[in-house]
């Protein structure tokens, strides 16, 4: 059976890390939003968000932690679990997440991918140096 999803969104906060409780190492959660897009029936667009509940750990638990932060854009890639919880109230709860296998920063520390910086121009007149 096939169990797989691959989101790429902007995360709605910074990353919740923390100590497994089993002495496993770190775990992240992320909310992550991915967004669709379409014209309705009088050409209007229109945009749904969904919000992704999404869990790292280990070593990528602790990289999400350092670099990302807010409105980062990434990739994830895992499988979906639904777990299930009683609350103070003793009602079960359940949360569907996506256990992350993948991870992929795709931009700069706040998520834009234009924190590149451009290679300086030089006014050097190279014909200077040709033998031609």
């Amino acid at each position: 059976m096939l169990n797989k999803a691959q989101l790429i969104g902007h995360l709605g906060r910074d990353p919740e890390v923390r100590q497994a409780k089993n002495g496993q190492g770190a775990v992240a959660n992320l909310t992550l939003a991915t967004s669709e897009r379409w014209k309705d029936k009088t050409g209007e667009t229109q945009e749904r968000t969904e919000w992704h509940r999404v869990v790292l750990f280990g070593r990528t638990a602790e990289v999400a932690g350092e670099y990302l932060n807010k409105g980062a854009l990434v990739y994830v890639e895992g499988r979906l679990q639904t777990r299930q919880w009683q609350d103070d109230a003793g009602q079960d709860r359940y949360t569907t997440e996506i256990v992350t296998d993948k991870m992929k920063m795709l931009g700069g520390k706040n998520g834009s991918a234009g924190n590149s910086q451009k290679a300086p121009t030089s006014k050097a007149n190279f014909d200077d140096d040709l033998p031609f």
